[in-house]
């Protein structure tokens, strides 16, 4: 068969099989007897070992903190936790319980959330240990209400943004006010709230956007300029997070991240700052060591689409049908190599809704009912983002050595 973009050597047909991980996915998809994520632990280590290796060539130390709610599989949590190689970044107080269920101490814990409730607050500031980066006024004066004299991050808006493909709804940060992190013209009314209760400001955070690729490293590089120029007001600051939004390939036409030219850029900007370097990586740990097996329900032609129904719907992974993030659909056990035999078609979900579509007019092996289907990039914002609509939302998790 043909040598197709997404393959790697854990991830390819083999004897005209899709191996994923050392595994036949269409065996565990047989097994599982409906809708089953995979994950591979071994690419999501690789993952991480590769953006330590990038970050070791900025000059500066380094930390990273995995975005739980990219995925919060306990045993991948459990996983990473066990590794030492990364602390976790999380955004509700239920997410703190799983964090610290799965392995992970309160000193290795970043909160950065919004819309921060009294409630989440107390649940929070139980634990001393963990860096909590406040994204609003608000959130800095009900914290110093509470403990005066405690060490915050601040979360801060650049007005600088970028995300995958320029979409708006992937950029954090930009033309739009969004309402994340405290702007520019906010600046003098939040550190006067840090002085009023004798905060510790000792880490910067900013988070500009998703899914960047090397096309968006120029308008990723002004974002990182803009976020830093807060320092000039902080110099008790000895960590800045400037967020995740690392991303894959998720077409054919992708080119994907040159992690030396984003290390360079960082050891650029950074240089002269004696401050350490975190980053909060979601996407670029687990999406491409993830996937989501969807058995065939039925091939049928209707006028002039031939529509390939499948047993899962986009109630069980969002992000192509929100943000445009598609997932690469694969035949598990192509009926055919020729790509000349290959029939356009759609792949539709079962969920009652016009925008069910994994995949419109493209190009695979014939398809029977009964076959597997596999869903690449897949391992973040799937399950994490899955909900139960029209009651279809069961499905398994497997995380693969």
């Amino acid at each position: 068969m043909t040598t197709q973009w997404w393959e790697r050597d854990d991830l390819r047909h083999d004897a005209g099989r899709l191996i994923f991980a050392g595994r036949d996915v269409a065996a565990l998809a047989e097994a599982a007897d409906g809708p089953l994520y995979l994950y591979s632990a071994a690419r999501v280590r690789a993952n991480l070992a590769r953006l330590h290796a990038a970050l070791a060539e900025t000059g500066r130390p380094h930390r990273l903190y995995y975005a739980m709610k990219a995925n919060r599989h306990p045993a991948l949590l459990t996983m990473l936790a066990a590794t030492g190689a990364c602390g976790i970044d999380i955004c509700s107080p239920r997410e703190l319980e799983r964090a610290l269920a799965c392995g992970f101490t309160a000193d290795r814990i970043s909160f950065t959330g919004t819309g921060v409730a009294r409630r989440d607050l107390d649940a929070l500031l139980a634990h001393g240990d963990l860096v909590i980066n406040c994204d609003s006024i608000g959130m800095i004066r009900r914290i110093g209400e509470r403990v005066p004299g405690r060490a915050i991050g601040i979360r801060v808006n650049p007005a600088r943004g970028v995300g995958y493909g320029d979409s708006e709804r992937l950029t954090y940060a930009g033309a739009r006010t969004t309402k994340f992190g405290i702007y520019r013209e906010q600046w003098a009314e939040a550190l006067a709230a840090v002085r009023e209760h004798d905060l510790r400001v000792t880490s910067l955070h900013f988070h500009v956007g998703c899914g960047y690729l090397d096309e968006q490293l120029a308008d990723w590089a002004a974002a990182l300029e803009a976020g830093l120029a807060f320092l000039t007001d902080l110099p008790g600051v000895r960590v800045v997070n400037i967020g995740g939004g690392l991303g894959v390939p998720h077409r054919a036409s992708d080119k994907p991240l040159d992690l030396a030219k984003w290390a360079a850029l960082l050891r650029r900007r950074f240089a002269g700052r004696a401050v350490e370097i975190a980053v909060e990586p979601g996407d670029y740990l687990v999406k491409d060591a993830g996937m989501l097996l969807l058995g065939v329900t039925n091939v049928e032609r209707k006028q002039d689409t031939l529509f390939v129904s499948v047993d899962g719907g986009f109630n069980l992974h969002p992000e192509p049908a929100f943000y445009d993030l598609p997932c690469e659909p694969v035949a598990c056990v192509p009926r055919a190599s020729d790509p000349a035999s290959f029939e356009r078609c759609t792949i539709a979900g079962n969920i009652n809704e016009a925008l069910d579509l994994w995949a419109e007019d493209i190009a695979l092996p014939p398809l029977e009912e009964g076959d597997v289907i596999a869903l690449l990039n897949a391992g973040g914002y799937g399950a994490a983002m899955s909900s139960d609509h029209c009651m279809r939302g069961a499905f398994r998790e497997t995380l693969l050595d």
